[in-house]
């Protein structure tokens, strides 16, 4: 599951195979969505919730509304099935959208991080394997768009940054560039969930106990907070 953003998205994945996405992106709050979604997929699948093996869900960076709800979700629900939680990178959780895309191509995901920074990281993929080219990170827009130029490969950019600094990357953006199709540009719980698939065969997974979400910085209110103790 993702709630990192205003994008809300389930799915299922067995033995490989997606069984059941959905997937809103529309002004509702995922408090009162994204239970109601799983809840709807279990009934359409058939689903014994009691079977699944593991609750992959993106753990950062985000939202940090969306992202405490997706979080307290699954870590409500690995508590309840005594099942571990894979903390997905929200970051390489969209980047896994384009797996298999070639290695001439590097994959970047831009979400809006306010005050013209995004939450972004870069990825290549080689042969089967998603490759981190750069850690997921908050940056500002333009020191991400310098960062790409020593990469020298075609990027493709996607996420909720797209339309908000598209101005910024085509007036500055010094290598070849395309922006995701409508389906692949925002965040996919399917993608969550095969990337969620290959951590949990290498061992990369937690209690539900230990789950928490990574935040990669500080909220505004409490930015505002040490500005204001700063200034006392």
């Amino acid at each position: 599951m993702d709630s990192s953003s205003l994008v809300a998205t389930v799915a299922v994945i067995a033995d490989g195979i997606m069984t059941a996405e959905y997937t809103v992106n529309y002004k509702k709050t995922h408090s009162q969505t994204l239970l109601p979604m799983l809840d709807e997929i279990v009934k359409t699948i058939e689903l014994d919730i009691n079977t699944i093996d593991a609750i992959a869900v993106a753990a950062g960076p985000g939202s940090f509304t969306g992202l405490r709800i997706g979080s307290a979700t699954a870590k409500g629900l690995g508590l309840a099935l005594n099942k571990p939680i894979i903390p997905v990178p929200t970051i390489a959780g969209m980047a896994y959208n384009f797996f298999g895309i070639g290695e001439d191509t590097v994959v970047c995901p831009i979400m809006d991080a306010r005050r013209e920074q995004v939450y972004t990281g870069v990825y290549a993929f080689e042969g089967e394997d998603m490759v981190t080219v750069m850690e997921q990170d908050a940056m500002d827009i333009r020191e991400l768009l310098d960062k790409l130029k020593e990469f020298s490969k075609k990027v493709i950019f996607l996420g909720d940054g797209v339309p908000v600094f598209a101005k910024i990357i085509e007036e500055e953006c010094k290598v070849a560039y395309s922006f995701a199709p409508a389906h692949l540009a925002r965040q996919r719980a399917g993608a969550i969930g095969a990337l969620g698939e290959v951590m949990y065969n290498k061992g990369l997974y937690e209690s539900a106990a230990e789950h928490k979400p990574e935040y990669l910085r500080k909220s505004q209110a409490e930015r505002e907070l040490e500005m204001k103790n700063a200034e006392a």
